[in-house]
C-alpha cells in the first residue's frame, strides 16, 4: 500500500516584498502534524531574487542551510571570515552552530534573478561550532540520473543530521525510480523545482512536492523537463527543533 501526500504551491506561505519574493513550505504543517516539520526536514523556501537586492547581514542558530541554486548568482559573506560567490554549480552549506551570520548579494549584469532553495535542516544536537562548506559541481544538472548533493558522511556536503539530498534534471517522457533508500524506513520528499512530473496517480506542478512514507522505490516520469530534488531523513534518529528557522514553529 502507497502513501504519497501531495503538497500544492497554495500550502506554502508568501513572503517578501519588492525584489525578493520567496515562497516557504513547513512540510509537517501541510500534513497536520504537531510539527511545523518532518523529522530534519525543517523548512523549505523557495526564493526568486532580483539582481542587486542586499539581505543584510542577520543571524542564524542551530540551522543547517543549503543553498541550491539554480539561476543567477550570489556573493555570500559571513562572520565566519568567508567571501564567496554561490552559482548553480557552486553549492553552499551553512552549519550554522551555536550562533552565525552572513549577507547575501543578488549579483547579475543581464537581470536574471536569483533562483534557489533555501533548505533548512534540522541538526542532530544544539551549540554546534559554526562553518560554512563550498563545493564545485562539474554540471549544474544531473540528466536521468540522481545525483547526491549532500549527506551525513561520504557526500559533496556534509549535513550534520541523518538527512540526503539528490536532484536530477529528468527530460521530457523520461522515467526514472527514486533511489534506493539509505536507511530503513525513511520518510522522502520529492520537490518539483521547475517542469511538470508524475509519480504513482499525482500529478505535480513547478513548486510542490509529495511526501513519501513507504519503502517503494516508485517511478516519476517527466511530463515536461523537469529538475527534482529528494529529500531523505530518518524519523527514528533524534534531531534538534529548536533551530532559529529549521525549528518546530508551532511549538513557538
Amino acid at each position: 500500500m502507497t502513501n504519497l501526500f501531495k503538497i500544492t504551491r497554495s500550502d506554502k506561505h508568501q513572503h517578501g516584498s519588492g525584489g525578493f519574493g520567496i515562497e516557504i513550505l513547513w512540510p509537517g504543517s501541510v500534513e497536520k502534524s504537531d510539527d511545523s516539520g518532518i523529522a530534519a526536514i525543517g523548512r523549505i523556501d523557495h526564493a526568486n531574487v532580483k539582481p542587486g537586492t542586499v539581505i543584510g547581514m542577520h543571524p542564524h542558530k542551530d540551522d543547517e542551510i543549503l543553498t541550491y541554486m539554480r539561476a543567477g548568482r550570489m556573493l555570500h559573506l559571513d562572520t565566519v571570515g568567508n567571501q564567496e560567490e554561490v552559482s548553480n554549480t557552486r553549492l553552499m552549506l551553512m552549519n550554522a552552530g551555536h550562533r552565525f551570520q552572513h549577507e547575501e548579494r543578488i549579483l547579475g549584469e543581464n537581470g536574471e534573478p536569483m533562483q534557489c532553495l533555501q533548505i533548512f535542516m534540522r541538526p542532530s544536537q544544539s551549540g554546534l561550532p559554526p562553518q560554512v562548506q563550498f563545493h564545485d559541481f562539474i554540471t549544474a544538472y544531473s540528466v536521468n540520473a540522481w545525483r547526491l548533493i549532500a549527506g551525513p558522511a561520504d557526500a559533496p556536503l556534509i549535513f550534520r543530521a541523518q538527512a540526503w539530498l539528490q536532484d536530477t534534471r529528468l527530460h521530457q517522457g523520461e522515467t526514472l525510480a527514486l533511489p534506493v533508500s539509505p536507511v530503513s524506513g525513511a520518510v522522502r520528499l520529492l520537490y518539483v523545482f521547475s517542469g511538470r512530473a508524475t509519480i504513482g496517480d499525482i500529478s505535480l506542478a513547478s513548486g510542490e512536492c509529495v511526501v513519501i512514507r513507504d519503502e517503494i522505490l516508485h517511478n516519476v516520469q517527466a511530463d515536461a523537463q523537469s529538475d527534482l530534488v529528494l529529500f531523505t531523513t530518518d524519523p527514528a534518529v533524534e534531531v534538534f527543533r529548536g533551530g532559529m528557522f529549521s525549528g518546530n514553529m508551532l511549538a513557538r
